[in-house]
């Protein structure tokens, strides 16, 4: 096992495991990963990027592949319907990667259409196949993302997590819905509890995991090895550390936000916390983003509509968007807002 990839634990008493912020097209950019491990994520996952435009040497592509001194452990996700292509993109990247993370959740239908993605639960064989060609090639470890199935027929998670395992997979993330669901209906956690129990391999259950009671009934239920969050993590990086306090894995005082308000936090009105919560995510994220792939106004502006959903007044962020500003004053802007309550 690899430093960053720990033995299956046993049935889960209440210790600390460990929390993933799971890769999302648009939102986990180099300086949002970073921003969810200073909020309590232990793992962060780039944003799934086609193995294919990667092996062309795209430059879009290969920028979602940013990285820095202070990811750590650094782990690329990569998709494709082309075993040759997983397999040397995931070659070029092994020189700066401690982990390759291959995805076979993803239920969109540009990536489904070439059979990539959750499609490939359709295909068991070549996902299996893919897996074994992009272990082989590379020395570092491999870890696969995948759902239920794709809805067409029985779950197969189970069985393709078990042969995975044969092949050299070092650890997997089981999503709870299927391909067809995408993001309808509640996460089959009895359905991730047997794959937890079919495989000696850890096992992080994903889906439907928002905050510290649903992050506790997860794991009650499936003694998973740990927590992927996606959607729960759009806007709220503080998701995480929330959840580590609300299981006692982290001091309250300990939390940035709180540290650094200069007051009486217990004072404030939810909606006060709320606003100062995400000011200080907001304006970490933008001295992140300074330091690192600097200022980029498509991804500020989905970042920005997602830190204030909710809020009252949100839809003031809207006319703030589309003013006449340069990233700077929009940066500033943002900021101004959340600091109104």
């Amino acid at each position: 096992m690899s430093e960053f990839i720990s033995q299956k634990p046993g049935q889960w008493d209440g210790e600390p495991r460990p929390l993933f912020l799971a890769p999302m097209s648009g939102v986990t950019d180099l300086p949002y990963r970073l921003l969810a491990k200073e909020c309590g994520a232990d793992f962060t996952i780039t944003e799934f990027t086609n193995s294919t435009a990667l092996t062309r040497d795209a430059a879009m592509s290969w920028r979602k592949m940013e990285t820095c001194e202070d990811e750590n452990p650094f782990i690329p996700q990569i998709f494709g319907g082309v075993s040759a292509d997983m397999a040397l993109a995931a070659e070029l990247l092994e020189d700066s990667a401690d982990i390759i993370d291959l995805n076979f959740g993803c239920p969109a239908p540009k990536i489904t259409k070439i059979c990539a993605g959750a499609a490939l639960m359709g295909e068991p064989k070549n996902l299996i196949s893919m897996c074994e060609d992009v272990v082989d090639r590379v020395s570092i470890p491999v870890t696969a993302k995948m759902r239920l199935g794709t809805g067409q027929g029985d779950f197969n998670a189970k069985e393709i997590c078990q042969e995975l395992e044969g092949v050299g997979i070092q650890r997997l993330c089981v999503h709870g819905r299927t391909l067809k669901q995408r993001y309808s209906g509640v996460a089959d956690w009895d359905y991730i509890s047997e794959v937890v129990d079919s495989v000696e391999l850890p096992v992080i259950a994903n889906g439907d995991v928002v905050d510290s009671k649903s992050a506790e009934d997860c794991l009650n239920h499936t003694h998973a090895a740990g927590l992927m969050i996606g959607r729960g993590a759009i806007g709220r990086p503080s998701v995480f550390a929330e959840i580590k306090v609300g299981l006692g894995w982290m001091e309250r005082e300990d939390l940035p936000w709180i540290s650094a308000h200069d007051g009486d936090w217990d004072s404030l009105s939810y909606v006060a916390q709320q606003f100062a919560t995400r000011r200080w995510c907001w304006n970490r994220y933008i001295e992140l983003a300074r330091e690192t792939t600097g200022l980029n106004i498509k991804s500020m502006r989905g970042h920005a509509v997602s830190f204030t959903k909710g809020l009252p007044s949100a839809k003031k962020i809207r006319s703030i968007m589309h003013g006449k500003q340069t990233r700077e004053e929009f940066a500033q802007a943002t900021s101004e807002f959340l600091a109104t309550n």
